[in-house]
C-alpha cells in the first residue's frame, strides 16, 4: 500500500472515529435527560406540559443552530467547530449541575443544547467526505449506530449515579467528562480534501431530481422525529404509573437504546435487502404497534417488549439519514445535513410539549396513544418518495 494511500485510510478511520465519538456523547447527554424528568418533575412540581417544555427547551436549541453551524464550519472548519461544540455542551452541564434553580437549570440546558447544535450536519459531513460514494452510506450508519451507543450508556450511567449521589453532582461529572473529551476531538480531528471534481458534480446535477426527493425525506423525517421524542419522554411516567423506580425507568431506557443500536445495523441490512422505502414502511409499522402494545401490559411484558420498539423507533432514523447523500449535490450536502437535523430536531423539540398539553387533559395512556397513530402518516409520504429513490440510484 502507498503512502497516500495509507494515510487516507488513517484520516478515514479518524474521521469516522472523532465524528461517531462526538455522536455517541451529545446522545448520550441528550437522552439521559429522561431519567431526570421524572426527578425534576417531583422537585419543581411539574406538570406534562411543563416537561414536555424542558425537554423540548434542550432539543429547540439544538435544532436552532444546525444551519448556522454548517456555513460556519465552512469558514473556521469542522475541528475547531466540534471542538467548541463539545465543549460547550461540557459546561452545559456542568451549569446545570450548579443550578440553584428551577431558572438557572433552564438557562443550563440551553447553553448545552446550543453545544449539540453542531455535531449532526459537521459530523455527518465529515463521515460523508471521508467515505465517498457507495462507502458513505455504510459509514454513515456506523455513526449513527455510535450516537445509539451513547444513548444506551449515558441515560444507564446516569440511573447509576443517581443511586450514589445528587442529581446536581451528576450532572456536574458528566459535564467534565465532556470537557475533557473536546481535547481530544481537537488533537485527532483530521484534515479531508473534497474528493469530489466539477465534471462528476455538474454530471450528477443533471442526473437527480433531488429537490422533491429530498423534501419527501425531510417530512418523514419529521414526523419520525416527533414521534420519538414524544415517546422517549412519556415513557418514563407510563413506567412510573405502573410501579417502576429510577433504576427501572433507566434500565428501560437501556433496553429501549439497545434495541435501537441493534436497529441501526439490521434496518442497514434490511435497507440493502428489501430496499429504503419499504424498510421506512415496515420499522414505523412496527413502532406504531409496539407503543400501543406497552399500554395495557404489565410492567415487566413492558421491558420484555422494549428492545423491539427500540429496534424499529431508532433504526429508522439511520436509513433516513443514509439516504441524505442520494438525493443532494456533494457541495451542498453539509447545508442539506444542516436542513434535515434541523427539521427532525426542530420537531422533536415541539413534540413532547404539543403532547403534554394533551397529556394534561387525557393522561400518559391516550397521549402515547395518539403518538403511536400519529407515526403512521409516515407510510404514504414514504411510498411518494419511491420513485425518486428510483429515479436517483439508477443514474
Amino acid at each position: 500500500m502507498s503512502a497516500i494511500a495509507a494515510s487516507t485510510r488513517r484520516n478515514e478511520r479518524r474521521a469516522l472515529g472523532v465524528a461517531s465519538a462526538a455522536h455517541a456523547l451529545f446522545d448520550g447527554f441528550s437522552d439521559l435527560l429522561y431519567v431526570l424528568l421524572p426527578i425534576w418533575q417531583t422537585e419543581f412540581g411539574l406538570g406534562y406540559a411543563e416537561i414536555g417544555a424542558l425537554r423540548g427547551l434542550y432539543s429547540g436549541a439544538m435544532a436552532s443552530l444546525q444551519i448556522p453551524a454548517s456555513f460556519l464550519a465552512d469558514r473556521i472548519g469542522t475541528r475547531v467547530m466540534l471542538t467548541a461544540s463539545v465543549a460547550v455542551g461540557g459546561i452545559g452541564y456542568c451549569l446545570a449541575g450548579a443550578s440553584i434553580g428551577f431558572v438557572s437549570l433552564v438557562v443550563a440546558l440551553l447553553i448545552g443544547g446550543l453545544g449539540a447544535s453542531v455535531q449532526h450536519p459537521v459530523g455527518s459531513n465529515l463521515v460523508a467526505r471521508a467515505y465517498e460514494g457507495a462507502r458513505s452510506r455504510a459509514a454513515l450508519g456506523t455513526y449513527n449506530f455510535a450516537g445509539d451507543l451513547g444513548k444506551m450508556i449515558f441515560p444507564a450511567l446516569t440511573a447509576l449515579l443517581l443511586v450514589v449521589i445528587p442529581w446536581r453532582s451528576a450532572l456536574v461529572l458528566i459535564g467534565l467528562f465532556g470537557i475533557a473529551a473536546a481535547g481530544l476531538i481537537f488533537a485527532l480531528t483530521p484534515a479531508l480534501e473534497d474528493k469530489r471534481t466539477d465534471a462528476a458534480a455538474n454530471t450528477r446535477t443533471a442526473a437527480h431530481p433531488r429537490r422533491f426527493g429530498f423534501s419527501l425525506l425531510l417530512s418523514i423525517g419529521v414526523l419520525d422525529s416527533a414521534t420519538r421524542m414524544a415517546f422517549l419522554t412519556f415513557l418514563p411516567f407510563l413506567l412510573k404509573m405502573k410501579g417502576a423506580d429510577t433504576p427501572a425507568i433507566g434500565l428501560a431506557l437501556l433496553l429501549v437504546f439497545g434495541g435501537g443500536a441493534l436497529g441501526k445495523l439490521g434496518c442497514a441490512l434490511l435497507d440493502a435487502r428489501i430496499g429504503t422505502i419499504a424498510t421506512v414502511c415496515l420499522t414505523e409499522g412496527l413502532t406504531a404497534l409496539g407503543i400501543l402494545a406497552l399500554l395495557p401490559l404489565p410492567l415487566w411484558s413492558d421491558l420484555a417488549l422494549l428492545p423491539l420498539i427500540g429496534f424499529a423507533l431508532n433504526g429508522t432514523s439511520s436509513v433516513l439519514y443514509g439516504s441524505v447523500p442520494d438525493l443532494v449535490l456533494p457541495e451542498k450536502r453539509q447545508r442539506a445535513f444542516g436542513i434535515f437535523y434541523t427539521g427532525t430536531i426542530g420537531a422533536g423539540a415541539l413534540s413532547p410539549t404539543l403532547y403534554g398539553l394533551i397529556g394534561d387533559q387525557l393522561g400518559v395512556g391516550v397521549t402515547l396513544a395518539l403518538v403511536a397513530l400519529f407515526v403512521l402518516f409516515t407510510l404514504p409520504l414514504a411510498l411518494l418518495l419511491r420513485p425518486a429513490f428510483a429515479e436517483t440510484r439508477a443514474a
